[in-house]
């Protein structure tokens, strides 16, 4: 299947309440430092809302939960790599996607199989401290090339006015976090980002 080329992340299922009526068609679910039964209800909700919108569900870090509840897809950062039962994900059917910083990063992950690699952050980011600079966008050109037919997504300092650039220099998918959730209109940018990237 292919994926659409806007790939929102929220931290919460209302957010996917109110955007996945909008057109969202690839969604990450990402939710840190909650217990456990919070994240099961809050994954299966997702699940649900995606199922109803048709609309593809990543769910990210919590493997062993996207099992335990029929999803689809999970997405592992580098640290959950080295916790995650890749043979386990295999068998359970789970799409992966994974994120890469550098080319031991790229090199390791490509050994996985990945159902698409993100490479981050393309611009600088406020989502969180990281050790690695902007890559810019020759990186995004030089990572498309060695991914061949795997889907690359663009993450990191993402806006509208950027995502055109991103995909020209040859991301598939441009993902964006606090470019929406920290947008006085949050549906209307939504509007927006779907506008540029279909």
């Amino acid at each position: 299947m292919t994926l659409d080329r806007f790939y929102p992340i929220f931290d919460h299922s209302d957010w996917l309440r109110r955007m996945l009526p909008l057109g969202v068609k690839l969604v990450q679910l990402r939710i840190k430092d909650q217990p456990d039964d919070v994240m099961r209800r809050q994954i299966a909700i997702s699940r649900d809302l995606c199922r109803a919108h048709d609309a593809v569900l990543v769910v990210n870090d919590h493997w062993q939960i996207a099992i335990d509840l029929g999803c689809d897809w999970i997405h592992l950062g580098q640290e959950d790599l080295d916790d995650a039962d890749l043979k386990v994900i295999q068998k359970a059917g789970l799409k992966l996607g994974v994120s890469t910083h550098d080319d031991d990063e790229l090199e390791r992950v490509l050994t996985m199989g990945p159902d698409y690699v993100a490479l981050g952050p393309v611009y600088p980011t406020i989502l969180k401290k990281m050790k690695w600079h902007q890559q810019g966008l020759p990186r995004v050109t030089e990572w498309k090339a060695r991914l061949g037919d795997i889907p690359l997504v663009g993450i990191g300092g993402m806006s509208v006015e950027r995502a055109a650039g991103v995909l020209d220099a040859g991301a598939d998918i441009v993902s964006a976090v606090t470019d929406i959730t920290l947008n006085v209109n949050p549906e209307a940018r939504v509007r927006e980002w779907i506008e540029a990237t279909r």
